[in-house]
């Protein structure tokens, strides 16, 4: 298991775990990062992503992305 913040590129993953408090995983799962769900690493610039869930695209900041296991 590893952050998502550390994700490849174009790379395919299925998250793990959610992490941080209630608030932040509700806030995430809202966005679409629900356990046993893809996520797709579109761009990296500066540690923010920008990332495919559930046919959308996220931005989401890398301390975000540190909270979401893959």
């Amino acid at each position: 298991m590893m952050p998502l913040a550390l994700a490849s590129v174009g790379e395919e993953n299925v998250i793990r775990k959610l992490g941080g408090s209630p608030e932040v995983r509700k806030h995430l799962e809202n966005l679409g990062f629900v356990v046993g769900g893809t996520v797709t690493v579109i761009t990296s610039m500066s540690g923010n992503v920008i990332v495919k869930v559930k046919e959308a695209r996220v931005a989401i900041s890398e301390e975000m992305a540190r909270r979401i296991m893959i």
